[in-house]
């Protein structure tokens, strides 16, 4: 598993490094956001979808479930705050979002148990000050580790 851990110091820095996150992305890919309420997931959401060519409004879909953006590559949003647990994943055709030809990003992506796919790149965010943020970011297999070292070689030239 690689890993790394990064630091941001303001909504913008991170949404920044989102937007170099998304760069990295292809067809399949899974990033699972995990972070207590107003550690930024959102944030970090906005700057995958500009990463991956979406220039309109990225908001939270906390009461929807789901927004879906259409750039290059499909793009799902994924909010489980509302989620009652992980049997409530088939409601929303998890299946056909998580292994799909598009790129899932899934806020308090926890509240999925086991039911996320194996190959994902693991976002942990720690609220590290007030603009401050840590940022642990995982990767769970072989497309997920692809995703993060082209994420390190974007980030490391912006």
């Amino acid at each position: 598993m690689d890993r790394v851990s990064l630091h941001t110091s303001s909504e913008e820095e991170s949404r920044s490094l989102g937007r170099a996150l998304g760069a990295g992305l292809g067809p399949g890919s899974v990033v699972a956001l995990r972070g207590e309420l107003g550690s930024g997931k959102t944030v970090i959401v906005q700057g995958i979808a500009r990463g991956l060519g979406f220039s309109g409004y990225v908001s939270s879909p906390s009461f929807v479930i789901m927004n879906e953006y259409a750039a290059g590559i499909p793009i799902y949003h994924v909010d489980l705050y509302r989620l009652e647990g992980p049997a409530s994943l088939e409601g929303i055709g998890h299946r056909e979002i998580f292994w799909g030809d598009g790129v899932a990003v899934i806020e308090w992506a926890e509240r999925a148990g086991d039911m996320l796919p194996t190959d994902r790149l693991d976002v942990a965010i720690e609220i590290a000050g007030p603009e401050r943020r840590t940022l642990e970011v995982a990767a769970l297999g072989q497309q997920s580790a692809a995703a993060l070292r082209a994420f390190l070689t974007e980030w490391e030239r912006s």
